[in-house]
This record gives structure tokens, sequence and C-alpha cells, in this order.
């Protein structure tokens, strides 16, 4: 039996946070090996492991994965959480872009000057509330089934309940305006290897605060 995957990052959520999302949908353990110090990127990149000098690396299936993008393809597809033919993965890949734009914009708030992240929170929810969402809540509606794509569970579901999460975080009620993302919201988050990784304890980790990005600055010299 081959080993669990081996996710190399930081002790955050950054750019390998939706990859412990997938994974743990997928209901698949993984071990993790973080990079607390400068010195520990450094060994990964004088032992030639990193083929960009960049982390996230995953080590799975006798590979060691780089670029967040095709980590996140190769899982989804080996997991069968990838649509049935090309013209479903064009659309999970369409839903999945537009969530990733949107979690960017939150994920790299932290790291913004005190003097602009308010006027940035400001565009994050308007963005959200009329950008992104909108798009998800006319999905499902036209749709009218309880998965973006097909009639099953893919990739677009899970990044889109992991943005829906990061956004309520900037603003709780982002939602109030639309009741078909609160009831996907709902079912998604209790699919029970969702509803395991969402229990406290888990592997997913916290919001972004100061003392981490911090300890970011130090190891990537940002």
């Amino acid at each position: 039996m081959a080993g669990k995957p081996k996710l190399h990052y930081t002790k955050g959520r950054g750019k390998m946070e939706s990859i412990r999302w997938l994974l743990a949908a997928a209901g698949v353990e993984f071990e993790e090996e973080f990079i607390e110090k400068k010195e520990d990127l450094e060994k990964l990149r004088s032992d030639g492991v990193l083929l960009f000098q960049q982390v996230p690396m995953v080590e799975i299936d006798g590979m060691r994965m780089v670029q967040t993008r095709a980590i996140l393809s190769y899982i989804a597809a080996k997991y069968n959480l990838y649509g049935k033919d090309l013209k479903e993965r064009a659309w999970i890949d369409m839903y999945v872009e537009g969530t990733t734009d949107l979690m960017g914009m939150i994920m790299y708030l932290p790291f913004q000057p005190a003097d602009t992240k308010e006027k940035n929170l400001a565009l994050i929810i308007e963005r959200a509330t009329t950008r992104y969402f909108p798009v998800y809540e006319k999905a499902l509606k036209d749709h009218g089934q309880d998965y973006l794509v097909g009639n099953k569970l893919s990739w677009a579901d899970v990044h889109l309940l992991e943005a829906i999460l990061m956004a309520e975080e900037c603003k709780p009620d982002i939602l109030s305006a639309f009741p078909l993302l609160q009831a996907f919201k709902g079912r998604i988050s209790n699919i029970p290897t969702i509803k395991k990784f969402l229990q406290p304890g888990s592997q997913r980790k916290p919001p972004t605060d100061e003392k981490f990005v911090a300890v970011v600055r130090k190891i990537f010299n940002i």
C-alpha cells in the first residue's frame, strides 16, 4: 500500500489549505512536514526537491508535486472529483478559478499594510457579493441539483465551501442575500468527510493572525 501523501508547507493556511481541504473531502489521510524557519525551506531547496524552488510541495504517488493548481487537479482527478467528461471538467475549472480569485484576495489581506486593510476588506465584500457569489447562486438555481456540476460532489463544491467560510470570517452575514448558497453550505458541510475536517482538532488551519504573518515574512524574506 502506498504511503500517505506528505504535505510540505508552513503551519498555516496559505496556498496549501485548499489542498488539505480536497484531500480531506476525498477521505484521504495525509501527513504534514511543517516549514517553521527559513532553514527548513533552504534545506528543501538545497536538496533539489522543489521544482521551482517554491512550496506548496506534496509527495504523492512517488512524485514530488509543486504548483498548487497542478496538485489540486491531480488530486481531483485521482479521487473522482473532476467531472465525468471534458465539458464537466471545464465547468469545474471555471468555478474553481472564480473561487481561487476570491480566496486569493482574502488570503493576502493579513499581509497588507494596516492603512489599506479596511479599504481592501470592503473590496473583498463587494466582489464576493456582486461578482462571485451571484454566479454560484445562479448556477445552483439553473442546474437544480445539490452540486454545482453534474449531480455529484466535485472539486468545485469543495472549493466553493472553503471560499464561503473564508468570506464569512470577513463578514459573518455575507450570504444573507444568497439562500441557495446558504442551503449549499449546510449540505456540503454535512458530507461526512468534510464534516470531520470542520471539527476542532482536524488538520484544518485557523485564520491567519499577526503572529503567523511575522513567521511567514521571516521564512520567505517578505
